[in-house]
C-alpha cells in the first residue's frame, strides 16, 4: 500500500481529536450498555480510541508496524476497563469506531486515489484492531484459567490434607464454590488421553445437575469435590455420568460432609476406599467408601474398624439376647442353618428368626454372601478392639 500525501496526513492528525469524540458519541447512541458505564470507564474508552486514531495515522505511513501499533491501543487501557468489558462488547466498540472512520476520513483525502486508499486502510486497520483485541482477551483468559487452576489445586490439596482454614474457604469462594454447601469427595484415576476434554465434560455434567465441582490431579489420583444441591439427601444420585471423566479402575465416593471445612473426612474415606478397592474387583463403578469396609479394614484403616463395630456389632449388643452369639455360630459354621441350630441346641426356625433380627438391626442379611463378609469382618474387628466387646465365643445361650 502506497503512503498518502503529507498534506492528507496533516489533515488526519488535526482531525484526530474530533474523530475520537465522534466515535464516543456514536458509541453512546448505538450501544445501550455503553451509556451505563461509569464516567471514568467511558473516559478510558475515549483514551483507547484517541490512541487508536493516532496509531491509524502513524500506520498510514508505516503499515509494517501494524501489530505493534494496534496492540499499543489496548496496553494503555485501564485495568478496571479491561475487566469490565467483555470481548463481545469490545468488538462492538471496534465496529462502531470503524463505521465512524469510514464516514469521516475519506472526505479528507486529496483525490479519489487517496480516498480509495483510506477506505482500504480503514478496513485493514479495523481488522488488525479486532485481532489485537482477541489476542489480548485470549491472553487474559489463559492467565485467569491458569490462576484458577492453581487456586483449585490448592483447595483440593488442603481438603485432602485436612487443613481447613480461612484461606481455603476464601479460595473456594473465589472459584464459585459455596463453602457452606454439603460436599462429597470422589476419588479415582485420571485419564491419559484428552484429559482436558474429559474433565471439561465432567464439569459440564456437574453444572447441568446443579452441582459445583472442584477438580485436582495428584499424581495417579483424580480427586473431585462435588457439592450436593439438596444437602446430601440424595446420596449418590446423578454421579453415574461423572465417572466418565475418570480413567480406568475403581471410582470411590466418600460420604457427605456438611460443608467444605469438614470435607477432609469424606476425602479420607474416599482415598482409603480407593486404596482398598483392588480387593473387590467386581465392585460397582462408582462405589461408596462404606461399601468397601471389609477391604478397608484389611488394609488397616482404623476408621473402617470403628465403623464396622459401631454399625454392626454395637446394635446387636444393645439388643441383648443371643443375637450376637447366634450370628457368630452361623458364620463360623459356614452358613449352615442346621449345624448352627445343633450347636446352639435350638430349633432351626429359632435360628432363622434370630438372623432376621440381625438383618433388621444392621441392614445386612447373613444369608447374602457379601453381607456375610461384612458381618464376619465386623465380628473380627470387635475381637481385635482392645476396648471392644466381650468375645462372642464365650456366649452360648440356648
Amino acid at each position: 500500500m502506497s503512503p498518502v500525501s503529507t498534506a492528507t496526513v496533516r489533515r488526519l492528525q488535526q482531525a484526530s481529536g474530533e474523530l475520537a469524540a465522534d466515535c464516543l458519541a456514536a458509541m453512546q447512541v448505538r450501544l445501550d450498555w455503553f451509556a451505563r458505564l461509569p464516567a471514568e470507564q467511558r473516559a478510558g474508552v475515549l483514551l483507547v480510541t484517541q490512541t487508536g486514531v493516532a496509531n491509524f495515522v502513524a500506520w498510514l505511513t508505516r503499515p509494517g508496524e501494524t501489530i505493534r501499533l494496534t496492540a499499543e491501543a489496548f496496553r494503555i487501557a485501564p485495568r478496571d476497563l479491561a475487566r469490565r468489558l467483555s470481548l463481545r462488547q469490545t468488538v462492538d466498540l471496534v465496529r462502531v469506531a470503524t463505521d465512524v472512520f469510514e464516514d469521516h476520513l475519506p472526505p479528507l483525502a486529496a483525490d479519489d486515489a487517496e480516498r480509495g486508499l483510506l477506505v482500504e486502510a480503514i478496513l485493514r486497520f479495523g481488522r488488525e484492531i479486532a485481532f489485537a483485541a482477541a489476542t489480548v482477551y485470549a491472553g487474559a483468559a489463559e492467565t485467569r484459567g491458569a490462576w484458577d487452576a492453581r487456586l483449585e489445586a490448592l483447595v483440593v490439596d488442603a481438603v485432602v490434607r485436612g487443613e481447613a482454614d480461612d484461606a481455603m474457604v476464601s479460595r473456594a469462594a473465589a472459584l464459585g464454590f459455596d463453602p457452606a454447601a454439603a460436599v462429597r469427595v470422589v476419588a479415582g484415576s485420571p485419564v491419559t488421553d484428552s484429559p482436558e476434554e474429559l474433565l471439561g465434560e465432567l464439569r459440564r455434567h456437574a453444572a447441568r445437575s446443579g452441582r459445583s465441582v472442584l477438580v485436582g490431579v495428584q499424581g495417579n489420583r483424580l480427586i473431585v469435590l462435588l457439592s450436593e444441591p439438596d444437602g446430601g439427601v440424595r446420596d449418590r444420585g446423578g454421579l453415574g455420568r461423572l465417572v466418565d471423566g475418570f480413567g480406568p479402575g475403581p471410582v470411590v465416593v466418600g460420604p457427605v460432609a456438611p460443608d467444605l471445612a469438614s470435607a477432609h473426612t469424606s476425602a479420607r474415606e474416599a482415598l482409603a476406599g480407593l486404596r482398598a478397592a483392588p480387593g473387590r474387583p467386581r465392585a460397582p463403578r462408582p462405589v461408596a467408601a462404606d461399601d468397601l469396609l471389609p477391604e478397608r479394614a484389611l488394609c488397616g484403616d482404623a476408621a473402617a474398624h470403628r465403623t464396622l463395630v459401631e454399625d454392626v456389632v454395637d446394635p446387636l449388643e444393645r439388643a441383648g439376647g443371643p443375637l450376637l452369639s447366634t450370628l457368630t455360630a452361623y458364620l463360623e459354621g459356614g452358613g449352615a442353618l442346621e449345624s448352627c441350630a445343633r450347636e446352639l441346641f435350638v430349633h432351626p426356625n429359632t435360628v432363622r428368626y434370630r438372623l432376621r433380627r440381625v438383618s433388621e438391626l444392621t441392614g445386612l442379611a447373613p444369608t447374602v454372601p457379601r453381607d456375610a463378609l461384612v458381618l464376619r469382618t465386623a465380628l473380627i474387628a470387635a475381637r481385635l478392639d482392645p476396648d471392644g466387646l466381650r468375645n462372642p465365643y464365650n456366649e452360648r445361650p440356648v
